[in-house]
């Protein structure tokens, strides 16, 4: 059964979030705003929606792979997290990680939404942890 998430129009002037094909994991999200972000630069962008995501699910923001491969605009919180208590606009904030200025126009689609299961744990304190080949190597542990 598919999931139905409540959402709230803020902008009547731009369409819901979609998805572009039927095998599109992501929802676009659109800018309700003009704004021109600088190389280096990053924003805070308002979509124009607000949600209603269940109690055990979150909203992903991430970027859009097209912006991100032609001109190095990405998701500075990739990705970003949407609480199912958050009822406020849906907000992206992009970078420029570009050497160019990028303008985005009203309308545009800026990123995506993607709807995942949430599992809640509980901690347990300990004072050692189970043994491991890799133990504590971290970045770069295994040549890469």
């Amino acid at each position: 059964m598919q999931l139905t998430i409540k959402i709230k129009k803020l902008d009547v002037s731009l369409p819901l979030p979609h998805y572009q094909t039927e095998g599109s994991a992501g929802l676009d999200l659109y800018a309700s705003e003009d704004c021109i972000l600088d190389s280096g630069d990053f924003k805070l962008i308002p979509t124009g929606v607000a949600l209603e995501i269940p109690l055990g699910y979150e909203g992903e923001v991430r970027a859009r792979s097209g912006l991100a491969s032609k001109f190095g605009i990405g998701v500075l919180n990739s990705p970003g997290t949407i609480d199912s208590d958050y009822r406020g606009e849906v907000k992206v904030i992009l970078f420029n990680f570009g050497k160019e200025k990028f303008e985005i126009k009203k309308g545009n689609r800026i990123a995506q939404l993607i709807i995942s299961k949430v599992e809640k744990v509980n901690l347990k304190e300990v004072k050692e942890l189970k043994v491991t080949k890799r133990e504590d190597g971290g970045f770069g542990s295994t040549d890469y």
